[in-house]
């Protein structure tokens, strides 16, 4: 897994409403990246809803907010329909993007890994772990309501 500190790694991909996207695209803006390991999963219809229903304030403070995973870009589709999705999805299909950013796991799924990204590229915290609330609680508090 890419360490705090480092440049996060360029990557394009498809999203899931068929636009071509690039992380370069969300320079000079914050940005959360989050890994999920299944489209229309329990766990990662909680995390991309969590990411949902804060994007307003999220974007509010000048963060972007970008989701991938191995899924083809038809299931991102459905995906990103079945949650109400208003940020990009990216299909990884070919695993490139996990294996760039070190979280392909086990059956070739990318793990729950959230990377906090400066408005320079660089990483500033990164977020790990099974269940699906803390990376967009994580994400609220650096961003949007940071302890006192």
């Amino acid at each position: 897994m890419i360490d705090v500190g480092t440049l996060a790694p360029e990557f394009s991909g498809t999203a899931a409403d068929g636009s071509r996207f690039t992380l370069s695209s969300t320079r000079g803006r914050a940005v959360v990246l989050f890994f999920y390991p299944k489209a229309n999963s329990a766990g990662c219809s909680v995390e991309a809803r969590g990411f949902s229903e804060h994007f307003e304030e999220l974007q509010q403070h000048g963060v972007s907010v970008v989701g991938v995973s191995v899924d083809d870009v038809a299931a991102q589709a459905r995906f990103a329909k079945h949650c109400s999705i208003p940020f990009p999805l990216i299909a990884d299909l070919d695993k490139a993007i996990a294996r760039k950013y070190g979280v392909l796991g086990f059956l070739g799924l990318a793990r729950r890994i959230t990377f906090f990204i400066d408005a320079e590229g660089r990483v500033t915290e990164v977020v790990s772990g099974v269940l699906p609330t803390p990376h967009f609680r994580a994400a609220l508090s650096r961003f949007v309501r940071p302890p006192p």
